[in-house]
């Protein structure tokens, strides 16, 4: 079997994130503390350093923040990949996530837009709902 280079390694924290994408869900962090959810997920609070902070599963449903269509990318495994869209999404629970834009023209994309989650190899991207 060949290595994967698409996907970090998981360890016991990273665990249940991956996890949860491999069943379709996403997850983002939120702490107990503030109330703030952030992503990616960390084990503190980027905005109070409190490290009670817990899982919570995310809506899927965002807006679309800005991108950029990438026509060149060396690195495995998106070489084979090439022209995509690399974006910058706003989750509907606050964080800004990056990702991809798949099933969409490049024409249609505005920013604003709607979008959901939908999972690819167990990574989370984004389409326009019910793409």
């Amino acid at each position: 079997m060949g290595e994967r280079f698409d996907l970090p390694d998981v360890d016991a924290f990273t665990r249940t994130y991956w996890d949860a994408a491999a069943e379709g869900r996403l997850l983002i962090r939120r702490c107990a503390g503030c109330g703030r959810p952030h992503h990616y997920p960390r084990e503190s609070c980027p905005y109070c350093w409190s490290e009670d902070v817990v899982w919570e599963r995310a809506s899927g449903c965002a807006t679309l923040h800005t991108w950029s269509v990438v026509h060149r990318n060396d690195l495995a495994p998106f070489a084979g990949r090439t022209p995509y869209v690399a974006a910058v999404v706003d989750l509907a629970e606050g964080p800004r996530m990056m990702t991809e834009v798949v099933d969409c023209p490049r024409a249609g994309l505005r920013v604003g837009m709607a979008l959901e989650a939908v999972f690819r190899d167990r990574v989370p991207v984004f389409r326009p709902p019910g793409g």
